[in-house]
Order: C-alpha cells, then structure tokens, then sequence
C-alpha cells in the first residue's frame, strides 16, 4: 500500500517547514494583533467600569446634595411661612386695638354729642316753654 521510500523524509521535511514558516510569517503576528486587541478590550472594559462607578457615586453625591438643598430650602420655607403668619396676626391684633380704640372714641364722641344735643334741646323746650306760657298768659309771666 505505502511505499516507504526518500520521498516521505522529504514530504514530512516540506511539512515542518511549511508549518514553521506559517507560524513565523502569519501565526505570530495573528495572535499578537489578537492579544493586542485582547489586551485593549481588557483595559478599556476595567476602565469603563472605573468611570461608572465614578459616575454612580458622583450622582449619588449630587441627590444627597440636592435632598439636603431640598430640605434646607423646605426649612426656610416653613420659617418664612411661620415668620408671615406671626406678623399677620401681629398686624391683625394692632388693627383690632385700633379698632376698638376708635370705636370707643367715637363712642365717648357721641355721648358727648348727645349730651349737647340734650342740653340744647333742654334750652329750646325750656325757651318754647315760656313762649307758650306767654302767649297763653299773656306777659305776666316771669321766670
């Protein structure tokens, strides 16, 4: 079936060559460009994962910075509300004082108009009077 002759040596000689020769020439830089691209893929992935893990944190800072913002501005916002309604109810009893002030004033000024009026009405019957007398009486009349 084989014949086992020079040719085989030969063949087999032609084969190693050609192996080493494939693996000097396409072999080597195939696996050197394809751990370079390994090697690349690796380093950007880990810093990749570097950056986002920077990136959480940094918004994580951000929303603790904001929800403090948020409850500081909540805080000046419930003190300004409180601050208002104090100087309204502040105002409100001052306008109320006032009120009443003037309403006794005006009061204490009706009771003195009142008691003019009285008084001159008092004069005016007491006058009326007489001449009523007079011209009843004739002017025998005296006061």
């Amino acid at each position: 079936m084989f014949d086992f002759n020079a040719t085989l040596p030969l063949m087999a000689l032609q084969f190693l060559l050609l192996a080493a020769l494939l693996n000097a020439i396409f072999y080597k830089p195939l696996t050197k460009v394809l751990d370079d691209r390994d090697s690349y893929i690796r380093t950007n992935t880990l810093e990749a994962r570097e950056r986002l893990a920077k990136a959480e944190r940094l918004a994580q800072e951000y929303e603790q910075q904001l929800a403090e913002a948020r409850r500081q501005s909540q805080a000046t916002v419930e003190a300004a509300q409180a601050e208002a309604k104090k100087i309204t109810a502040e105002k409100i009893a001052e306008a109320q004082k006032e009120a009443q002030a003037q309403r006794e004033q005006a009061a204490v000024e009706i009771e003195q108009q009142k008691q003019e009026a009285m008084r001159t009405l008092e004069q005016r019957v007491d006058a009326l009077s007489r001449q009523i007398l007079e011209k009843l009486l004739g002017s025998t009349v005296v006061s």
